[in-house]
C-alpha cells in the first residue's frame, strides 16, 4: 500500500504525534477558520494566468496584460475588493516585474509535486502544492503567494519540514535541487526567502523513518505537551492535558488494528 503524506501532516506529527493520531487516524474534525478568502483566491488565479499565458516576446509585459488577467477573476468580488486587488497587482508589477527588467518564464505555475520514499517496507508519497516554480542559475526557487494583511512567519521548524519535503519532491521530478523557498506577501509587497540545503531533505527523511516505525510497531502515539496545547482542537480528549479526558465522539473512525493509515 501507498500512504500520502503532506507538509501539513509532517508538521502535525512533529509537533505532537497524539494530535496527529486524533486528526488523521481517528478523523476528528479540527477547528475551522472562517473568513472571506475570495480576494486572495482571485489574486492567486490572476497571477497564475499572468505568468502562464503571456507570450514572453518582450522583456516585461505591459500593465494592460495584468489588468486583463485581473478582469477575468472578478465574479465573486465586491467593488472594494476589485480596486484593492488592482492596487496590489500594480505594486507587484512594479516591484517584481519592472524592477527585474526581464521576466523569465517559470518552470510551472499552480503546480503539484510528489516524491516516493520507502521506509520500513512502507511506501510514502510526499505531496505538496506551490504557486510558482522558477529557474535559478544553480537550481530552483519555489514561490508561494500570501494574501494575509500582515507578514506572519511560520514556525522555523514548520518551514524546515516544508522545505525538506519540497526538496525531495522537486529533486525526483526535475533532477534539480531546490535552492530557495520564497514567500511573497501580496498586500505588503514583502518577500521573505529561506535557503534550501540537503540538511532539510535529510531532516524529512529522518522524521518519516520515525513515523514509519510508529506506524508499524507503536500504537501509543505519545503526546508532546507544550505551548501548542493552548491552540489544539483535541485537548479535551488528551490524557496529557486532562486527568479525566472526554471519550472520543461516536463519529470518530475506529482505531485501526495496525497504525497504517496516512490518507489525505
Amino acid at each position: 500500500m501507498t500512504y500520502s503524506l503532506s507538509a501539513a501532516k509532517l508538521q502535525t506529527y512533529y509537533r505532537c504525534p497524539r494530535a496527529y493520531y486524533y486528526r488523521y487516524e481517528r478523523k476528528l474534525p479540527s477547528a475551522a477558520f472562517y473568513g472571506s478568502a475570495a480576494l486572495g483566491t482571485s489574486l492567486h488565479q490572476a497571477l497564475a494566468r499572468i505568468y502562464q499565458d503571456w507570450h514572453y516576446g518582450e522583456p516585461v509585459p505591459d500593465f494592460g496584460w495584468l489588468e486583463y488577467c485581473w478582469s477575468q477573476q472578478l465574479q465573486k468580488l465586491s467593488a472594494q475588493h476589485i480596486e484593492e486587488g488592482r492596487s496590489i497587482l500594480r505594486r507587484y508589477y512594479h516591484e517584481y516585474m519592472v524592477e527585474q527588467q526581464t521576466v523569465r518564464k517559470p518552470v510551472a505555475v499552480e503546480g503539484r509535486i510528489q516524491a516516493l520514499l520507502r521506509v520500513q517496507n512502507l511506501e510514502f508519497v510526499l505531496t505538496g502544492r506551490y504557486d510558482r516554480l522558477d529557474h535559478l542559475d544553480d537550481g530552483l526557487e519555489l514561490i508561494d503567494y500570501k494574501s494575509t494583511k500582515d507578514v506572519t512567519l511560520a514556525d522555523p521548524e514548520d518551514v524546515d519540514l516544508q522545505i525538506g519535503l519540497y526538496y525531495l519532491a522537486l529533486e525526483q521530478r526535475y533532477q534539480c535541487s531546490l535552492k530557495r523557498l520564497s514567500l511573497i506577501y501580496l498586500r505588503t509587497g514583502d518577500k521573505v526567502s529561506f535557503e534550501a540545503t540537503p540538511f532539510h531533505r535529510e531532516r524529512v527523511k529522518t522524521l518519516v523513518e520515525e513515523m514509519a516505525i510508529q506506524l508499524r510497531h507503536d500504537q501509543k502515539w505519545k503526546p508532546f505537551p507544550g505551548n501548542q496545547c493552548d491552540r489544539c482542537a483535541y485537548v479535551k480528549y488528551c490524557p496529557a492535558v486532562s486527568l479525566a479526558p472526554d471519550p472520543l465522539p461516536d463519529e470518530a473512525r475506529p482505531a485501526p488494528q495496525l497504525q497504517l493509515a496516512l490518507s489525505i
